[in-house]
C-alpha cells in the first residue's frame, strides 16, 4: 500500500517543498547521492542473466531502445517549442526525453501482464546507454543556444548511473541470498529517495512554479503521453504482439526523471529541474493508470 500510493507522497512532499522551501533548499547537495542510492538500489535487481537475455529478445530491445531515445527527446524539444518555453525549461524537458527509461516501468509491466523479462532487459540497456546517448542528445538539440558540458556530464552520468549499478550487480552475483532477503526493503529505500529528491527540486524552484507550474504540468502530461501513445502502436505497427507491444509502452513513456533533475541541477539551473520533478509524479500516475486498465484485459481478449 505504501508503495502504490508513491505518487500521493510525492504529492505531499510537493506541496510542503512549496509552501516551506527553507525545509528542503539546504539539502541541494544531497540530490546526487540519493540519486547513486537509487541506481545502487536498481543494480542490486539486476543480473548478469539480464544482459545476456537481450540476445534472446535483440529486435524488441532494438525497436524499444531506438524509440526510447528518438521519441522522447524529439517530442520534448516539440512541445517545449510548442510552448514557448525558456531555454532553462527547454534543457529541462530535453534531460527527461534524454534519459533512460524509468525503474518503475518493470513493476508497471508486471501489472499490466506485459513481458517483465523483457522490460527489465530493455531498462539495464537503456540505462548504460543513456550514459553516453543522455549529454550527447542534449548537446546535438539544443547545444547551439546553450553550453552543454558533454564532458562533464558524461563523467557525472559514470559516476551517478554506472558505477552504483555495476556495483549493485555485482553484489547480486557474489551475494544473492542476502540481497534476496534485503530486497524488499529495496524499494521503499527507492522511494524515500526519489520522493526526497522531488521536494528538493520543489523548493529550489518554487519562485518558478508560482508562474509556470501548471503550464509545465501540461507539457509533461503531454511528453509522457505521447512516448506510451507511440511505444505502443509504433510496436503495434511493426507486428509485434500485445504484450511486447505493452512492455515497450511502459519503456518509452516512462522515464527516469529523478536523473534528469539531479542532471539539471548540477549542470544547468533548478528551474530547469522542474520538468523531471513533474514528470516524477505524472508518470506513475498514467503508467498506474493504464497498467490497471490493461491488467483487465487479458492479452488474447485485448482489443486495444
Amino acid at each position: 500500500m505504501i508503495i502504490q500510493l508513491f505518487p500521493l507522497w510525492a504529492l505531499l512532499l510537493s506541496v510542503m517543498a512549496y509552501l516551506q522551501p527553507t525545509l528542503f533548499v539546504d539539502f541541494k547537495g544531497y540530490i546526487l547521492p540519493l540519486l547513486m542510492v537509487i541506481m545502487l538500489a536498481m543494480g542490486l535487481t539486476l543480473s548478469p542473466k539480464d544482459f545476456k537475455a537481450v540476445g534472446k529478445n535483440a529486435k524488441a530491445v532494438g525497436v524499444g531502445v531506438l524509440l526510447q531515445f528518438l521519441v522522447m527527446p524529439i517530442t520534448a524539444l516539440l512541445i517545449a517549442t510548442l510552448f514557448g518555453f525558456d531555454s532553462d525549461l527547454t534543457v529541462g524537458m530535453l534531460l527527461v526525453g534524454s534519459v533512460a527509461g524509468g525503474t518503475s516501468s518493470n513493476v508497471m509491466c508486471y501489472l499490466a501482464k506485459g513481458d517483465t523479462a523483457l522490460s527489465i532487459s530493455m531498462t539495464a540497456i537503456s540505462t548504460l546507454l543513456g550514459v553516453v546517448f543522455t549529454p550527447l542528445l542534449v548537446a546535438w538539440m539544443i547545444g547551439t543556444s546553450v553550453d552543454v558540458p558533454v564532458s562533464s556530464m558524461l563523467l557525472s552520468l559514470v559516476k551517478i548511473v554506472l558505477v552504483p549499478v555495476a556495483i549493485g550487480v555485482l553484489l547480486n552475483t557474489l551475494a544473492h541470498g542476502f540481497v534476496r532477503r534485503i530486497e524488499p526493503a529495496l524499494k521503499y529505500v527507492s522511494m524515500f529517495a526519489i520522493v526526497f529528491i522531488i521536494a528538493i527540486v520543489v523548493a529550489l524552484s518554487a519562485g518558478k512554479i508560482a508562474s509556470v507550474g501548471a503550464l509545465v504540468a501540461v507539457a509533461v502530461i503531454l511528453h509522457n503521453a505521447t512516448g506510451l501513445i507511440l511505444g505502443y502502436w509504433v510496436t503495434a505497427w511493426l507486428g509485434f504482439d500485445k504484450k511486447v507491444c505493452r512492455t515497450i509502452a511502459f519503456e518509452v513513456g516512462l522515464q527516469n526523471s529523478g536523473l534528469a533533475s539531479a542532471l539539471a541541477v548540477k549542470f544547468f539551473t533548478p528551474a530547469a529541474a522542474l520538468p523531471g520533478s513533474i514528470f516524477s509524479v505524472w508518470h506513475n500516475i498514467s503508467g498506474s493508470l493504464l497498467a490497471s486498465y490493461w491488467s483487465k484485459k487479458p492479452i488474447k481478449e485485448a482489443t486495444e
